[in-house]
């Protein structure tokens, strides 16, 4: 057996098992190993939560607000995204702003799948607020005011765990705050010209340590020593270094969101899927034969590849991707439809079926090439510069885009050769042409 059929063979039976695992995985319940490999469905096809806070940017100056929102939205999608491909819908809004005023800002999370509301609300508010206070003494009094510095956790660049030395690694825990440059320079200006004054380090509202300067601290370091245990401190320094808030915020509404397709909208869509695929594959059977047939059966090699593929990154799908999706399988066809129609110029020079082949994969694969990178490069701007539902189609795109590049290259070619050379030499060329041609060529 050639090498050609023997791959051939490999691919079908490979495509066969991956196939069995999908519908097997679709189908299975409770908590199996399968079970963990369902398809993914987005807000749109499935349903979820919506979150909307309200932001408190008072301290902010005007200026500052626009990049203090969208810091606090990139953080928040930041923390979601960190559990895979989920595609957060996450939007800065304004509300009732005037002209020459600023309204309310709030932040609108969505987030596909998630139907626990009290999970999505500990989800996005375990994120401290940290923040540094002075306590100055009211004139005339025996009490002490609270100032607010200016300095907060979103100028905070990283934190970290250490123990006291004298004490080895059962010391007290302390944990290290690294700011960026420009908090450096603020926390350096605080020090300088509070000397002698409490400054008070406030997590989520509250005191965990309030330390006197003792003179300027630059560098862009400081200490918290509060009263807590080694493992409190890692989880504060977990939490400090997953993306402390810019901004305080304040939850003010929760929604449960159904699915606004709905599953009556998705069963209608797989069977308009099925549809067009069937007819799309009609149409190559019927007007390319045989390198028809075998560029259908790659075709469906495509679906399942790109389908598993979903399943174990795993993409959450939505409209936009299944559309990025449905389009790559377009981009496959338009792959095979080049090659067939090199081929067929090829016959029609009385070449050989083998040199025909060989002339049609050869001569058509820098069109398909071009077109494939160029179509990449599309799928990759989108994805940077995008919000997350473009990014999902970007996705679903540049994948499909590059499995059909393997698909029909490799697959079909695989499949033609796995024919062996011999079986057309021994048909009569008007057999041959049936078999490679359309009805109406010449």
């Amino acid at each position: 057996m050639s090498k050609s059929r023997i791959g051939a063979v490999v691919i079908l039976i490979i495509a066969i098992l991956l196939a069995w695992g999908l519908y097997a995985s679709e189908k299975a319940t409770g908590d199996g190993f399968l079970a963990g490999f369902k398809f993914k469905l987005g807000l749109d096809l499935r349903g979820g939560t919506q979150l909307i806070y309200q932001a408190d940017v008072s301290a902010i100056e005007s200026s500052e607000v626009k990049n203090a929102m969208e810091g606090l939205r990139d953080v928040i999608e930041r923390r979601v995204n960190l559990f895979g491909v989920s595609e957060p819908v996450v939007q800065v809004e304004e509300t009732g702003a005037l002209s020459g005023t600023s309204g309310e800002q709030r932040l609108i999370v969505e987030l596909p799948g998630v139907t626990n509301v009290d999970q999505a609300v500990k989800l996005l508010g375990e994120t401290p607020l940290l923040e540094f206070k002075l306590l100055l003494p009211v004139e005339g009094t025996t009490t002490q005011q609270l100032v607010d510095t200016g300095l907060t956790g979103r100028f905070l660049k990283k934190a970290q765990l250490q123990f006291d030395q004298s004490g080895g690694f059962s010391g007290s825990p302390s944990v290290v705050l690294e700011f960026n440059e420009e908090g450096s320079d603020l926390f350096a200006k605080i020090t300088r010209e509070n000397v002698g004054k409490i400054l008070a380090i406030y997590l989520d509202n509250a005191p965990i340590s309030t330390p006197v300067i003792n003179e300027e601290i630059t560098g862009g370091n400081a200490v918290i020593t509060g009263q807590f245990t080694s493992e409190e401190g890692k989880i504060l320094v977990g939490r400090l270094n997953s993306g402390a808030l810019p901004v305080p915020i304040e939850l003010i509404s929760t929604q449960k969101i159904g699915a606004t397709l709905g599953s009556q909208a998705v069963d209608r869509g797989v069977f308009a899927g099925l549809i067009g695929f069937i007819i799309v594959a009609l149409f190559l059977i019927l007007w390319y034969r045989l390198p028809g047939l075998l560029a259908v059966v790659a075709l469906c090699v495509y679906v399942v590849l790109m389908l598993v593929l979903f399943k174990l990154i795993p993409v959450t799908l939505t409209a936009a991707g299944i559309a990025g999706f449905i389009l790559s399988i377009g981009m496959a066809v338009d792959a095979n439809i080049l090659i067939f129609e090199r081929m067929k110029e090829e016959l029609k020079k009385n070449e050989s079926i083998d040199q025909a082949m060989h002339e049609g994969f050869s001569r058509a694969w820098p069109s398909i090439r071009d077109s494939n990178i160029s179509s990449m490069i599309t799928a990759v701007v989108l994805f940077w510069f995008g919000t997350s539902l473009v990014k999902g189609f970007a996705l679903t795109f540049g994948i499909g885009v590059l499995i059909s590049m393997f698909t029909a290259i490799t697959a079909t070619r695989m499949f033609l050769y796995a024919l062996g050379r011999k079986t057309f030499l021994s048909q009569s060329s008007a057999k041959i042409k049936f078999l490679f041609s359309s009805g109406l060529s010449k």
